[in-house]
């Protein structure tokens, strides 16, 4: 087995799901993947949610311990083994070492941003809310939920877009890079709400900028656990 690269808590997870078409993913979509539909239509996903006890190779390191993550996300299969998993058009970290590290160990489109967080709750809501600028540009992201969490069932829209054990990216020379990501089912908070200021464009490049005008196809905020990630073999 793979030394485990990453292991964190990824609390509060927002997923603001889109529909698009095919034609936008394919040009980050991995070699020998396809995509994952749900009732027939790719997604992608704008993910917001906070990294807590972060360990790279079992190590703490002083000042990249806890800190926010938002990425663009969208969804594959392995048409041989079936696994399903996430790939990635950008992820945003407020650590340039941890940004380079990503790019540098596995071509991870990993990119630094100034970026803050925040969570308010009480016994029967929570509030959560990222604030980031990019390239001059600000973007902002707050949901609102109520409690208590609960779990829901297999067959569900939010189970399909939590609950994934690979992560997919490529390596400099057009590789398949696999990733095994391990952590409990999450439960979510019901009756999630999202307010949004966010330029898709200048995020992830001008094919983006209509979803800048829409309101998201649905929204999930999960609770999040403890997570582990390790690199896999090729055909892992």
């Amino acid at each position: 087995m793979a030394k485990t690269f990453l292991t964190a808590r990824w609390v509060n997870l927002a997923l603001l799901q889109y529909r698009v078409e095919a034609s936008a993913l394919a040009p980050y979509l991995p070699e020998g993947l396809e995509l994952d539909l749900y009732e027939g239509s790719p997604f992608v996903s704008l993910v917001a949610f906070d990294f807590l006890d972060t360990r790279v190779k079992g190590v703490r390191w002083p000042g990249h311990v806890h800190f926010p993550e938002v990425n663009l996300r969208f969804y594959v299969r392995d048409p041989k083994t079936g696994e399903r998993g996430v790939s990635f058009v950008r992820e945003l970290v407020p650590k340039g070492m941890i940004a380079w590290t990503a790019r540098a160990l596995y071509n991870e489109p990993y990119a630094r941003a100034r970026m803050a967080s925040t969570t308010t709750e009480d016994d029967a809501s929570i509030r959560i809310e990222h604030n980031w600028t990019f390239r001059g540009k600000d973007h902002a992201l707050t949901v609102r939920a109520a409690k208590p969490p609960t779990t829901p069932p297999e067959d569900s829209l939010e189970h399909f877009f939590k609950e994934h054990s690979r992560g997919y990216g490529r390596s400099r020379s057009g590789r398949t890079i696999r990733y095994r990501v391990e952590h409990p089912v999450w439960s979510v908070y019901s009756e999630p709400r999202a307010e949004i200021r966010v330029d898709f464009g200048s995020l992830y490049g001008e094919a983006w900028a209509p979803l800048s005008e829409r309101e998201p196809d649905s929204v999930v905020l999960a609770v999040g656990s403890e997570v582990r990630v390790e690199p896999l073999a090729k055909g892992g």
